[in-house]
Parts: C-alpha cells; structure tokens; sequence
C-alpha cells in the first residue's frame, strides 16, 4: 500500500512538470469539455502505464444485490388465539422449543362450556335420531312403513351424527386434550379446563404477542410467532437489466454487515412483477441459518451467480475510472501511442472485473494500471 502511494506520488510529480513542459500541443489532453481528446506521455511515464487488451471471454455473471431476511414461510406462523376470554397464564417465553401440539398459553374463556353444552345436545339429537332409525327399519321390514318414511329416518340419523361430530372437533380446536374428550364421550363428568393456545409446528417462538389478563378475540388477537430457524428467507431486489441473468436454482452468497460469515442459499423464486416505483423485481433465496446468524429484517448484502454462461467484454476493475458525474469511463491507447477517454457502459461484476457491454470492442487496449495518473494529469 505505502509502495502504491509513492507511486501514485511520483506519477503526480511527473504529470505536473509534464503539464509545465513537456505536453505535445498537437495532441493536447482530455477535458470535461472533450473527454474523447487524446495526449501523450513521457517514456518514463509511460513506463509506468499498464495496459491489457479486450478480448471476448466467457464467463457466468454475478449480480450483487442488497436484501432483507426475513422467516421461513413455510415453517413460520402466527399463532391466533382460537378461543375469547382473558389470558390467565403464559406458559412459554421467546426463544423458547416447543413441538406441535404443545401448549403455550391458557385463557379461561366461557367457550369450553358453551362448546361442551353444544356436544351433549347434539350427542343426544343423534341418539335419539338413530334410535327412531332403527325402530322404522324394522317397521318397513315387517311392511308396516313407507319406505319414503324410512328413507327420512336414516338421512335424519346422518345428519344429526354429523352435528355430533362437529362439536366434537369444536372442542378439540378450543384446546380439549385427548383424555378430555374420551371422558366427553363415555359420558363421564369433566371438569371444564381453561382453554389451550397451542403451539400449530414445531420451532421457536420467536414472539410473545400478549400478556396475562389481556382480553382475546378468537380467530382475531394474535398471541405468537413460531418459526422454524435452521433455514431463513432473504428477499432480494433484482432490477430489470439483471433478470435474464438469475433463474431458479442459481447459488447465492448472503453477507450481513456485521461480521465475516456467510450464508449460502439457492434461489428459488422469482417474482412475476416489477415494482413500478423502483423497477426491481422480488427474488426469494432460501438459505441455511447454521448459528442462528440471521435474523428477521436484517439488511443482506447478495451476490447470485448466474450458472448460465455467456459470452461478453470483460475489464478489470482498476481500469473503470468515474467522471465528475460519476459516469463509467476507461483510458484507451490509440494507434499512435496517445491515449483517449472512452465513455463505457458496465453490465455485471465478475470476480475482479467488469462486463463492458459498450464503449470498447475486441481489440481494444485499455489501462489498467495508471488511470489515475492520467485522470489527474488531464484536469490539470
């Protein structure tokens, strides 16, 4: 680095005593106002000049992005509450695994009794509809019933088993354990217990959404968020001269700002909009979360590689210089060993260099070491 400097020195050195004495009026040098002019050098600074030529490579593209994380949405849910009343106690904390099925909160809610009301009314609907099917089928076997009659008795007898069982599933959905529900069954006395909110899959709980004594909706209030954190979403915007460059399946590098770990991923979806304010598309990469290093909302930076290969201009990095404007721009020697100013437009960055997709042809000599000198030595 310090050799760098030094060097950077005494090129600027050189430039100012070639500005002083040594510039050939003929060829002059570049302007903001003509930035295609061309002007010579010494040969020691010339020397001290690197060029390449540009040559057509194949090569797959790299786009890099910026993005956000977010859970994955297939094993993350908010967790309603499936019951009103107020929440008598919260059995579980952030962070906290749980399995499906399991119980994070209790509410005492007058649901369970209505529901359980429900179940013994229409129990006993079905008992006595099945019984009065019973009785006609053996009446029309003995001729004494139409068999009109008969046929009403057995649809009855269908529709109220089917009521029956519906309040059964009521009373399952409002949080009643098996063992419950068998003693519902046997017609046994239970004791009405608090309503359950239990965890819908396994993983984390990310969120605790209430508190005890806050006052339910049910199908309304929000109690918690469970995800599953081994693999995370990262939603990437993708602007329209990148598309054709990423497909399903392309690999992808997740970088957050804080730290040096990354994050592999796939991408495996691509939107079917375009932002008409921003002109980007939605991409979504599924990726590992080894460590929990992700987390919800972080801002990522991305970089997809393209696994489709295609033929282009490649330049390196240190031979793309900005303008005032911040405009792209290149050095180009000329057939007599002068030096102009090529305005280039970039399309993506591979590795170490950049794709030209205008500007210069095959052919072409560009600097790649000096540019800076020469930037210099033209403004003066």
């Amino acid at each position: 680095m310090i050799a760098d400097r030094r060097t950077i020195a005494t090129l600027a050195v050189l430039g100012i005593a070639a500005a002083a004495c040594g510039r050939s009026p003929a060829k002059g040098r570049g302007s903001a106002a003509d930035p295609a002019a061309a002007f010579g050098l010494t040969e020691t600074q010339r020397a001290r000049i690197h060029v390449q030529p540009v040559t057509a490579t194949t090569f797959r593209p790299t786009i890099e992005v910026s993005g956000t994380v977010a859970f994955d949405g297939d094993h993350s849910t908010q967790v309603l509450a499936p019951i009103s009343g107020p929440v008598s106690r919260v059995l579980v904390e952030p962070g906290a695994r749980v399995e499906a099925g399991q119980a994070l909160a209790y509410v005492a809610s007058p649901d369970f009794a209505a529901a359980l009301a429900a179940y013994r009314k229409a129990q006993g609907a079905a008992v006595n509809a099945m019984r009065i099917a019973v009785r006609d089928s053996a009446l029309f076997a003995h001729d004494a019933l139409a068999r009109q009659e008969l046929e009403q008795a057995q649809t009855d007898a269908a529709s109220a088993a089917a009521d029956r069982d519906a309040t059964l599933d009521q009373l399952r959905a409002i949080g009643a354990d098996s063992v419950t529900i068998t003693a519902i069954q046997e017609n046994r006395a239970v004791q009405v217990p608090q309503g359950v909110i239990r965890a819908p899959l396994p993983g984390v709980v990310v969120e605790r959404l209430i508190s005890p004594g806050q006052l339910l909706q049910a199908g309304q209030t929000p109690c918690f968020t469970v995800a599953r954190l081994s693999t995370m979403w990262v939603m990437a915007n993708v602007f329209e001269h990148d598309l054709p460059d990423v497909a399903i399946g392309d690999p992808a590098d997740i970088h957050p700002a804080a730290g040096d770990v990354t994050f592999h991923g796939t991408v495996d979806y691509i939107g079917a909009l375009v932002n008409p304010d921003t002109r980007a598309t939605a991409v979504r990469i599924v990726t590992g979360n080894p460590g929990g290093g992700l987390k919800r909302d972080m801002y990522v930076q991305i970089t997809i590689r393209s696994r489709h290969a295609r033929q282009g201009l490649l330049v390196p990095v240190s031979a793309v210089l900005r303008d005032a404007e911040n405009l792209p721009f290149v050095f180009v020697t000329q057939p007599d060993s002068s030096f102009t100013r090529r305005n280039v437009e970039l399309g993506s960055r591979v590795g170490d260099q950049f794709e030209v997709t205008s500007g210069v042809v095959a052919g072409d000599r560009v600097i790649t070491e000096g540019g800076l000198f020469l930037q210099f030595a033209e403004n003066q």
